[in-house]
């Protein structure tokens, strides 16, 4: 069974590594906030409404919208360019995802770090939607609680059953989590000295799982032709 590009482990990697990236980002120069995954939003969404506080409801509510409709984008993508031969439409997320990246570093930090978030919010969730495995396995790539639960789940199952796949599986999923790490050092570490023009880098990491695909693509097309 031939793998898609987009779900080997190197494609994972680079993207968890942008994910973590992003994160460490949007605390270090964009307002100290998390803007990958939505939970903390959605709960202070909640307190703000037990307070009455209409203008902090939409305050976090925007950033919960961006995501929502990320989704909606990418798999608008999907449905529309599934068939397409010459470019494979995680691609196209990919190109889009970049392109805000790249828009969101012009954006002077301060009085604009809310649309910052938001866009980055927009960004985590086209990702997220677009890219959900890895060698087959369900995996997060702006996130880590799901992945740090399944390596747990696969190092359990390896220790009952000591079939090497769970071993592999587990491994797979720790080598994400250290990846998503490593791209949170590189991005606290960057955006010190560049400050809101550090995003930059997440787009160039993009703009290269963009190509690693189009070679992979070829590849398996001439081992199809073999």
């Amino acid at each position: 069974m031939k793998k898609q590009m987009s779900e080997t482990f190197l494609i994972g990697a680079v993207l968890a590594a942008v994910g973590g990236y992003l994160d460490a980002y949007t605390y270090t120069c964009r307002g100290h906030v998390f803007a990958n995954a939505q939970t903390g939003n959605i709960v202070l969404l909640g307190v703000k409404a037990a307070g009455r506080d209409w203008s902090g409801v939409l305050y976090y509510a925007i950033p919960i919208l961006a995501f929502v409709i990320g989704i909606f984008i990418a798999e608008q993508i999907r449905k529309r360019f599934t068939a397409q031969s010459n470019l494979h439409w995680r691609q196209i997320v990919v190109l889009i995802e970049a392109a805000v990246l790249f828009g969101i570093g012009f954006l002077p930090t301060g009085g604009l770090d809310m649309l910052a978030n938001v866009l980055v919010a927009f960004v985590c969730s086209l990702q997220a939607e677009s890219f959900r495995k890895v060698n087959g396995s369900p995996y997060a790539t702006t996130m880590c609680t799901g992945n740090l639960r399944s390596a747990a789940e696969q190092m359990f199952l390896y220790s009952q059953t000591k079939e090497r796949r769970f071993l592999q599986s587990s491994a797979r999923y720790c080598g994400i989590i250290a990846f998503f790490i490593l791209g949170a050092c590189v991005g606290a570490l960057l955006t010190g000295p560049w400050g809101g023009r550090a995003v930059f880098a997440a787009g160039a990491a993009l703009l290269l799982v963009f190509l690693l695909m189009f070679f992979k693509d070829e590849t398996e097309s001439r081992e199809g032709k073999a």
